[in-house]
């Protein structure tokens, strides 16, 4: 029975992965698969070698806490590699550990999948040059990644970004302003201030003052917060009452706050290119630690954070970073795309060109085949 290694870090990883596994299985059934991820990829039955999804964090010097822990488990991925012989191996996101893992299965004689592999276009291609040298087969999410592989002669292929294949909400637009008493005739915002407790920590605030601002300047104007399964909905509704607010606090149903809104405040990361999906007007808010803030800006070689920005190569939304994170400056960010109707329309209409340049649906089947390929299953 062929076998394939799965190596994937923080819970998107993990839910990109499984979704993967899950068109392997689809195409060719008789799979078995070992690996290092979280629930969702041991739901579809790999034999997990460790759960990383818990250590999950952001920055540099955050990193470098759990570097003794992750040399132990680079070993355990070799030993594995050495007794398990999978006939591939997929390595999703989580680049700095994963380029080790891509060292690690050249020297055992492994081919290798990357499917979000390191961001190469934002750290410059020093990673490209390097994922290239361990003969890693590509497989390219954005325009601009395939691009600057494949000058670093990394064999690369486009599939396309499988965001279009997920953001699907649950219930209809009518279904879930029904359910959580929601005025059609009101301006909606949303609130999405992360998924990490780091995040929570930093962005909540000023996004809360952002929103009494707000709701000085309209009469009529609804506020949602979807809660992330990471975060505890106690720790927010504490935040929460030290504001003159009426916040609907949805336990999920992100997508579908994504698409009712007007407008979202929303933490830099993928939340902004769910929201791109749906052509939904945003405000993109960054903020970290000093230090990992100025080594990020040494390094990056980008004008823009936010991911639509970044794929369009112009600024299509606002976004705030840093001591730029106040209350203030979001409200008034906000207010004068709400006050403008063709501002709103702009903003739409570079989200929709943003949308065109993340290829077409299908990519995790597309990935599934190319990882099924790479490893001579089919």
């Amino acid at each position: 029975m062929p076998k394939i290694m799965v190596v994937a870090g923080e819970v998107s990883g993990d839910m990109y992965a499984a979704k993967v596994i899950k068109e392997m299985k689809k195409i060719y059934p008789d799979l078995e698969f070992i690996g290092m991820g979280g629930r969702r990829m041991k739901l579809e039955g790999v034999e997990l070698i460790y759960d990383p999804t818990k250590l999950s964090t952001i920055g540099f010097i955050e990193a470098i806490k759990h570097l003794r822990l992750a040399y132990k488990i680079l070993n355990k991925l070799d030993k594995a590699m050495k007794e398990e012989k999978p006939d591939v191996i997929l390595l999703v996101d989580y680049s700095g550990f994963n380029m080790k893992v891509a060292k690690i299965a050249q020297k055992n004689g492994i081919p290798a999948v990357n499917y979000f592999a390191p961001s190469a276009w934002v750290w410059g291609k020093g990673r490209a040059k390097k994922m290239a040298k361990c003969q890693v087969k590509i497989a390219s999410v954005f325009p601009m990644e395939e691009k600057v592989y494949r000058e670093a002669g990394a064999d690369v292929e486009f599939v396309g970004h499988p965001i279009l294949d997920l953001v699907e909400p649950e219930l209809s637009r009518d279904e879930f302003q029904k359910s959580y008493n929601i005025n059609s005739n009101n301006k909606v915002i949303g609130l999405l201030p992360g998924s990490r407790q780091q995040e929570i920590e930093g962005l909540l605030t000023p996004m809360l003052e952002a929103a009494e601002e707000i709701k000085n300047s309209y009469e009529n104007i609804q506020f949602i917060l979807p809660l992330a399964d990471s975060i505890s909905k106690e720790n927010i509704e504490e935040r929460v009452r030290g504001y003159n607010l009426d916040i609907k606090l949805v336990a999920g149903h992100s997508y579908e706050v994504m698409e009712v809104a007007d407008l979202l405040l929303v933490a830099s990361g993928t939340a902004t290119l769910e929201a791109t999906c749906f052509q939904t007007p945003m405000v993109i808010v960054y903020k970290t630690t000093k230090t990992t803030y100025w080594l990020g800006k040494m390094l990056v070689k980008l004008p823009y954070i936010g991911l639509p920005n970044i794929i369009a190569e112009k600024e299509i939304v606002p976004e705030l970073l840093q001591g730029e994170v106040t209350g203030q400056r979001i409200a008034k960010e906000a207010i004068a795309i709400l006050n403008s109707k063709e501002r709103t329309e702009e903003i739409k209409a570079g989200l929709k060109e943003v949308i065109i340049k993340l290829g077409e649906s299908g990519a995790t089947t597309r990935v599934a085949k190319l990882v099924l390929s790479t490893g001579g299953i089919i």
